[in-house]
């Protein structure tokens, strides 16, 4: 593997009560962190003058009248309006957002994909982005588009921003640094890192090339799902997220800033690292989270659950019963259930469903969807198992098994998942996918009683 360091660094918060590693533990906490001694205010947000010369900024997530308004205080040493100049265009056409419906690209069907292979070029953050999916409207903020990334090179000295979404970073290649305004976040495969609406990084590769899956999330935000009559524990716990502690460069030097803004992307000069936050305070604050600590729940005397005791993470859509996102995660576990069909049934879905393979294989199907790969389901369109996988759950001696080595996850969403040009021509589409149930044989017997 190509290896790479990260070409600037960031001054750090030291090592306190409630940091460990960089990190501060925990889901939708209010957390204060300070690079320098004395840099955060005490009992205010917004004293006459901050200590250092800092400037107070305030970064919000949500409306002011929110329920629990979700924001951060920063303090830095320059407000973020001179981060920011005149804007130029620029294109990144294999970046694209919903509404995104190619004339000449059919949606409708199922879908699966070889891992898309890495390029000669090199590709950072931004021109190694390729679109497979979009979903919704990126314009009235509802929806979702689906990516793969592709990452050899690191940013040098340009920072990126997205107006329009939340993303969700799912490694399955190499290893990543984003170094946002908040502090360090680094990432490898079986991690996820979640970076919120409007904040300013530069992504380095640390160990590449880099490939891995992003959901870009133009709706309200990922939060926990309800846990209902599961309680407490189980599944994704608070205190496994981590935020970084404050971290802060300040270099002069040319520079330039990427803004995704309803769809498109813009650029500007600036003379200085916008990196330059060295205290903060809030809730409001790209996140990182272990997916090995994911503890999955499952029936254990008889049937199969609905892959929504899976969640790890879900976006609401303001519509009760259908989100707008939820991540779903497929890891190891138990399978123990008596006369029981276990592995995923056929079904019809009001949701769309795009999966991912990190490592491992699939149990409901065990041949053609590799590591690096995806599929589609999109809504209401039949999918299941394949012959070979229904045969052999059907047949098999029920032992409990423990299913391993496969760490699987899905995107899925309330809205149709319309194709890209490059997810219909150019990714490495599995053209003979839908024929891995053409074998699948009547068993009808009309006789009483017969199985």
């Amino acid at each position: 593997m190509n290896r790479q360091s990260a070409p600037h660094s960031m001054i750090q918060a030291p090592s306190g009560a409630g940091i460990t590693e960089g990190y501060m533990p925990g889901f939708g906490n209010d957390f204060e962190t300070e690079a320098l001694p004395g840099a955060l205010p005490e009992g205010m947000n917004s004293p006459q003058k901050c200590n250092y010369g800092l400037y107070g900024e305030q970064l919000s997530g949500t409306a002011f009248t929110d329920v629990r308004p979700e924001r951060t205080w920063c303090y830095r040493i320059r407000p973020s309006v001179k981060h920011s100049g005149r804007y130029t265009r620029i294109d990144l056409p294999y970046w694209n957002s919903a509404p995104h419906i190619p004339q000449d690209v059919t949606s409708l069907g199922q879908y699966r994909w070889d891992p898309v292979p890495h390029s000669d070029q090199d590709l950072t953050w931004l021109t190694g982005m390729r679109t497979m999916t979009t979903a919704g409207d990126v314009n009235t903020q509802v929806g979702m588009a689906s990516h793969i990334y592709l990452v050899t090179a690191s940013m040098q000295d340009a920072y990126f921003l997205s107006a329009d979404s939340e993303l969700l970073v799912v490694p399955q290649e190499g290893r990543l640094r984003f170094c946002t305004e908040l502090g360090i976040i680094d990432i490898a495969p079986q991690e996820i890192a979640i970076l919120p609406r409007g904040l300013v990084y530069r992504v380095e590769v640390l160990e590449g090339p880099a490939r891995g899956f992003v959901c870009e999330n133009y709706g309200a935000k990922f939060e926990l799902p309800g846990r209902g009559p599961i309680g407490a524990n189980c599944m994704a716990n608070p205190r496994d997220f981590k935020a970084p502690v404050a971290a802060f460069e300040d270099r002069q030097v040319p520079s330039t800033l990427t803004i995704k803004w309803c769809g498109q992307f813009h650029e500007t000069e600036i003379g200085q690292s916008p990196l330059d936050v060295v205290a903060w305070h809030g809730n409001y604050a790209p996140l990182k989270y272990d997916l090995k600590t994911y503890c999955p729940v499952g029936a254990i005397l008889f049937d199969h659950p609905d892959p929504s005791i899976f969640t790890v993470l879900t976006a609401p859509s303001g519509q009760p019963g259908v989100a707008n996102i939820d991540f779903v995660l497929f890891r190891e576990r138990w399978m123990v259930a008596e006369d029981t069909f276990r592995p995923p049934w056929y079904h019809k879905n009001i949701m769309s469903e795009l999966m991912g393979n990190i490592y491992g294989q699939y149990d409901a199907k065990p041949k053609g969807f590799v590591p690096g790969g995806m599929s589609l389901h999109n809504m209401m369109l039949p999918h299941g198992p394949d012959k070979n996988a229904f045969e052999g759950a059907s047949n098999a001696d029920l032992q409990p098994h423990k299913l391993d080595n496969t760490m699987s996850f899905m995107f899925e969403t309330r809205f149709p998942q319309h194709l890209t040009k490059f997810a219909a021509q150019e990714a490495p589409l599995q053209d003979d996918y839908i024929d891995c149930w053409s074998d699948i044989e009547k068993k009808f017997d009309g006789t009483p009683g017969k199985k």
